[in-house]
């Protein structure tokens, strides 16, 4: 499929997403699609999936010039599009999602047995285990990414735009999309793949074009750059890579202890302490209960076992609203599923953690709102229009800020992250990691729930490495290494401890 974008404007009001973008896809290969949030990236790709129509500019197809695209006419010409934001519907099993606004009939019925057929052919194929009957709802995210990707492999697209595909995937679920990607590029097909994790940009891409701005800034192929000159194209300056010192001179006492927490099946026996100021990593594979543990820590699963003691005062946790007052804020993963209001405002979504916790006027002063979302716009680098716009009018990185301030506003003692970088560009991470660094200047306790050894590496003071829901290793950061996290994060100890015993 040949597909040329040829001057493109988006505009949201005042704002200008797109300004006057030009380049052409190639033909057969993977093309990395740069560009930090905000830069027009998923607004561009929108406009070819026909969810949005350009301001202006043209797109052609094949030799045939569009002014815009339906969402309909964009799956008949053979484009997929799997959005970053999952787009499934919980409440319909895995075939449904699959074959939905393209269901199979027999005589004027549903074929169900024949969606059911097709829908395991395509898991097959693609080398993964999920049942066809099952309800959405009851799968992880990382199960929802790949029902997304499977509906391009069902209907066997020409062109395939993936956005973050890999966010909430494991390494084997990587290598298994990457081997799909390649077969695709073998069979003729095109992708455009959006990501900001520049190692699977360099392992899977052929070639690259950047935005900036909302802005063409240069194409060309990735095997003539390295990821030091990408990253300079995505910011536009060179980067000083330097690292947020986190010392030990402020840490303090005790302030946060867990203490044999246990909720079956999914951890058990965790123990643990937290000092005033620091920065705790909790990582593992996938499967190793640390999403269940930062839920049941900020009181969303109740324990089975254990306790929970803050400043000194052991928590009841009986509800979230308990857990926020006692001074205990969360960021939690998956913005769409479980952070964004969509229908809100951005200063409606900034101010809902203090209206639950704090809010004791019977009406919303709208004056004191604009009030706290611009002190927490000058902290956190909000770029918005106006505070008064739908929160989904704002890029990926954007709507995460505001998240952060959401929970900034509380000013509580223990801040708990979960995958907090989720989906957010290099200049975006950086901006994040300093954030974390001054709550820990100002005495506040944090708890950093990620995979990302890099990530580990720049913000945390210790660490704790999980395994199949236990607590494997503690290390601090003269003991972070790659290898080493890897080692206990898939039970290698325990295994060489195991084997000793056997001889």
């Amino acid at each position: 499929m040949k597909v040329e974008f040829r001057n493109i404007y988006k505009n949201f009001g005042a704002v200008p997403a797109l300004d006057n973008v030009s380049f052409s896809v190639p033909e057969a290969k993977i093309l990395g699609l740069l560009g930090e949030n905000g830069a027009g990236k998923s607004t561009l790709m929108n406009i070819l999936g026909g969810v949005l129509p350009p301001t202006s500019g043209e797109i052609i197809i094949d030799g045939k010039t569009y002014s815009h695209l339906s969402t309909r006419e964009a799956t008949d010409l053979g484009i997929s599009f799997i959005h970053q934001e999952l787009n499934l519907v919980n409440d319909l099993r895995v075939y449904e999602n699959l074959f939905l606004n393209h269901e199979l009939t027999k005589y004027g019925l549903l074929n169900k047995k024949e969606m059911i057929e097709r829908s395991k052919e395509v898991f097959e194929r693609m080398n993964v285990n999920i049942d066809p009957e099952a309800f959405v709802r009851t799968l992880d995210t990382s199960r929802k990414q790949i029902i997304e990707i499977a509906k391009a492999v069902l209907f066997e697209s020409k062109l395939i735009i993936f956005d973050e595909p890999t966010t909430a995937l494991t390494n084997k679920e990587i290598d298994i999309l990457f081997g799909i990607m390649r077969d695709f590029r073998k069979n003729g097909l095109g992708s455009i793949y959006i990501s900001h994790k520049m190692p699977e940009l360099f392992e899977i891409c052929d070639d690259y074009v950047v935005l900036r701005d909302g802005k063409f800034i240069d194409s060309g192929q990735f095997k003539d750059i390295n990821e030091q000159i990408a990253t300079e194209l995505l910011v536009g300056k060179k980067l000083a890579h330097e690292a947020v010192d986190y010392n030990e001179e402020h840490i303090g006492d005790h302030v946060f202890e867990v203490e044999g927490l246990t909720l079956e099946p999914f951890f058990k026996d965790v123990s643990f302490t937290l000092r005033k100021g620091e920065v705790l990593g909790i990582t593992g594979l996938f499967g190793d209960g640390r999403g269940e543990l930062s839920e049941t820590l900020f009181g969303v699963r109740k324990a089975q076992h254990g306790t929970i003691t803050l400043n000194d005062k052991k928590l009841t946790m009986k509800s979230i609203r308990s857990v926020m007052r006692s001074g205990i804020s969360m960021v939690p993963r998956d913005r769409k599923e479980r952070s964004i209001i969509p229908d809100l405002t951005i200063s409606d979504n900034l101010s809902m953690a203090y209206f639950t916790a704090k809010h004791r006027k019977p009406l919303v002063n709208r004056k004191e709102e604009l009030r706290r979302f611009k002190k927490n716009q000058d902290v956190t680098n909000i770029k918005v229009g106006s505070p008064l716009d739908k929160i989904t009018s704002l890029s990926g990185g954007n709507q995460q800020k505001v998240i952060f301030s959401r929970w900034f506003e509380l000013d509580s003692d223990v801040y708990i992250l979960d995958n907090p970088t989720q989906g957010i560009d290099v200049g975006a991470k950086n901006e994040v990691y300093h954030l974390i660094h001054n709550l820990s200047l100002q005495g506040k306790s944090i708890i950093v729930f990620t995979s990302e050894y890099t990530e580990l590496h720049k913000i945390a003071n210790n660490v704790i490495v999980m395994y199949r829901g236990e607590i494997n290793k503690k290390l601090n950061h003269e003991e972070l290494d790659e290898l080493n996290v890897m080692y206990y994060a898939t039970g290698s100890n325990l295994k060489e401890n195991k084997n000793e015993k056997n001889r």
